[in-house]
């Protein structure tokens, strides 16, 4: 069957708002008349979800149910709801009722009129607290479009709609949730839009993210930015710098050794001679990571692997 829709839901202890996301789900699909499916991925939940599932799929049959054996995180299980899902158009949403499903059909206009290959929500308006969630978030957000150059205001927004094609380019793991956009831009996926959406106020549970989301944030932000740039040709990273260090103290070492005979002086007491020693021995350093890392990639299984667009008579 070809499904429109495919909606990946990870979940961790929310038991509560299940029944109700569901059947709000239900109705806008139904009212839409889309072909659906309902992935939640419980993510290692301690409180009865799972049970709850099993529950619900006795009434819903587009409910999809996987199950992991701890908790290993959001974008554990984004994977492998990507992995499971067959709709056209495939839509994240988080579980605690906070991200709206009336957003779906305009968000799935967005992608299957083809002017868009992801569409990310935008929560203009949040019900959080400002000083330790507001705040931080739109800090946090203007670093991300400085440094990844897509210009969304809601990078971490769990609400996002993709064309199937995305979400099978790309993997997603660690804490890279948060910088999908930026993953599938990476990937070539260039028309990359956003929504304002509705925020709701969380009615049950507390929020399972703390301050220190920023931080990982920030380091995942760059590990992304040089495993896309430099994951398949590391040598061209730290070979660069490698050299352009190297080549620092080498010039510094020719001055101060023409000063010695031209001008009697002492090299040792200088502090340019430790600059140079020290530019030298670091810039040998680099090329070596360079060189290991050009051999670890070659050796990689994917060394070779690339998304290709389509093909003609192959």
């Amino acid at each position: 069957m070809n499904l429109d829709i495919s909606i990946v839901i990870p979940l961790y202890n929310e038991d509560e708002s299940l029944p109700e996301l569901m059947a709000w789900i239900d109705k806008v699909c139904t009212e839409n008349n889309f072909a659906y499916e309902v992935i939640m991925v419980d993510d290692g939940s301690r409180d009865n979800s799972w049970q709850v599932l099993e529950e619900l799929v006795q009434k819903y049959s587009s409910l999809r149910g996987i199950r992991f054996q701890r908790n290993y995180g959001k974008s554990a299980a984004l994977n492998e709801g990507f992995k499971a899902a067959k709709g056209n158009v495939v839509f994240t949403m988080d579980a605690d009722l906070q991200d709206s499903p009336d957003e779906i059909p305009e968000m799935y206009a967005m992608i299957n009129s083809g002017q868009y290959d992801l569409v990310s929500g935008w929560k203009k308006v949040r019900y959080d607290n400002a000083v330790t969630k507001n705040l931080p978030s739109k800090l946090y957000n203007g670093v991300n479009r400085m440094i990844s150059g897509i210009q969304l205001h809601d990078m971490n927004c769990g609400l996002k709609a993709y064309r199937k094609k995305v979400v099978k380019s790309i993997e997603v793991y660690g804490e890279m949730h948060r910088f999908i956009p930026v993953i599938a831009k990476q990937a070539g996926f260039l028309r990359i839009g956003e929504k304002v959406v509705q925020h709701r106020a969380r009615k049950y549970g507390v929020s399972k993210f703390g301050w220190e989301r920023f931080i990982n944030g920030f380091l995942d932000l760059l590990s992304i930015q040089f495993i896309t740039r430099f994951g398949k040709k590391p040598m061209h990273f730290f070979g660069m710098y490698g050299i352009l260090m190297f080549m620092l103290g080498f010039g510094i070492t020719i001055y101060l050794t023409m000063s010695k005979y031209f001008f009697a002086g002492n090299l040792v007491n200088k502090p340019a001679f430790y600059i140079a020693l020290t530019s030298m021995i670091l810039g040998t350093q680099f090329f070596l990571t360079g060189f290991i890392a050009e051999l670890v990639s070659r050796s990689a299984t994917d060394r070779n692997q690339y998304s290709i667009e389509e093909t003609i008579n192959l």
